[in-house]
């Protein structure tokens, strides 16, 4: 396993370090997503990405002999519930950095308690373009290694102008990410020409969108974009089976979870989504995460591939950073070794090199990006050669 040699040093530093120490003190990581409610796929999934990443560290000797120790938070999705974790975790339990968050808005209620206390946090699924630009680059302590809407937005928009659709019908959720979300589909959009017909809205929670589908089609929409959460994603998938509109759906990375093909009973398939990975037998390392994965995880399909992997690779980020901080874990001394990463870390999602910086705080780029479907149960590439593409080595690129 190419990941845990890389980190063979650890366990050499680490026997040196604590050979006299009987009981080392753990290396406390707090860990916040939405264990239970709507988002509880994405959540529960990145919780598997972190205990994975977690034993094989520790496998290896942890941090200096360290253990790495998870102090698990479920916020529900809810914005005040995971504030008075936020705040639990960061002024009580003291951990010495924090992984969390798959929603925006819940994202968004405690970034002040992280900036304010100067420690670090790593959003590893929550993808509101404004998380990482809350606070200027070189003061925040905000990172983030999923793809924020400004990109996924662009890429849905050049695909629907590659495509020759020219009148685009908008269904968006009243949340913070659909706020924020409708802005950067708006401005995207306008950039390559695309007309957007009518634009709705609704809540969280429902049942159908067959009368709102009804409302784009009339307006003489040819293609839909959904911006909402797996479970809506897929109530948006079966009213359009149930109006037989055929036109084509797109939408961003929540797509692409189980909740939305469990609720749409399989009528996500075919459906076009924003993926940073997809299961390819050509790449060893996401093959060897899969496996590593079923250990915690069960579930058929994986409730959201992307929040697994990509904080599985949050996680290696964080630890190579507290190693290049020369033994001190203070959030300062660690936004120092995040923003000057001397080791390029071969992560699931891609390769990571120098993923930030002091002008740039979010890991991923316009060229990790997938065009993603589902395929007979299971995510899938759109573009069959792209399964064979992404075995290229893609770093980062500056500036995207």
């Amino acid at each position: 396993m190419r990941l845990i040699q890389s980190l063979l040093f650890v366990a050499i530093a680490g026997s040196l370090a604590t050979a006299s120490a009987q009981t080392p003190e753990p290396v406390r990581l707090g860990i916040i997503f939405p264990l239970t409610g709507g988002s509880a796929d994405m959540g529960n999934s990145a919780l598997v990405g972190a205990q994975v990443a977690v034993e094989e560290i520790n496998q290896v000797g942890g941090y200096l002999g360290r253990p790495l120790e998870l102090v698990v938070r479920d916020d529900r999705a809810d914005n005040d519930t995971g504030l008075k974790h936020t705040q639990e975790l960061v002024n009580k339990v003291h951990v010495t950095a924090t992984i969390g968050f798959c929603n925006t808005g819940v994202a968004m209620r405690s970034l002040d308690v992280f900036q304010n206390a100067k420690q670090i946090l790593i959003v590893p699924c929550a993808t509101g373009t404004v998380l990482t630009h809350k606070y200027p680059a070189a003061q925040s302590f905000i990172y983030r290694t999923s793809p924020p809407d400004s990109l996924q937005t662009t890429f849905l928009a050049n695909e629907i102008k590659k495509r020759g659709l020219k009148r685009v019908g908008l269904l968006v959720d009243r949340t913070g990410y659909g706020d924020t979300g409708l802005q950067d589909l708006q401005s995207a959009l306008a950039k390559v020409s695309v007309d957007v017909v009518k634009v709705i809205r609704f809540n969280i929670g429902v049942k159908s969108l067959e009368s709102e589908l009804q409302e784009l089609k009339q307006a003489g929409a040819d293609s839909v974009i959904g911006w909402t959460v797996g479970p809506e994603q897929g109530v948006l998938s079966a009213s359009r089976a149930a109006i037989g509109w055929k036109v084509p759906q797109f939408g961003p990375w929540g797509l692409g979870n189980a909740s939305a093909y469990q609720t749409s009973q399989g009528r996500v398939e075919g459906t076009l989504m924003v993926q940073t990975i997809l299961p390819n037998i050509y790449l060893e390392r996401n093959s060897t995460f899969l496996r590593h994965y079923s250990k915690f995880g069960k579930e058929t399909p994986i409730g959201s591939m992307m929040s697994a992997a990509q904080t599985y690779d949050s996680v290696y980020l964080l630890l190579y950073a507290m190693f290049h901080a020369n033994g001190d874990l203070s959030g300062p001394a660690l936004k120092r070794a995040l923003e000057d990463q001397r080791e390029v870390y071969r992560g699931v999602v891609s390769t990571y090199d120098r993923p930030f910086s002091g002008q740039d705080h979010d890991a991923i780029s316009a060229n990790m990006l997938w065009l993603g479907t589902w395929r007979n149960g299971d995510r899938a590439y759109f573009y069959k050669e792209d399964e064979h593409l992404a075995t290229m080595i893609r770093r980062k690129e500056s500036g995207k």
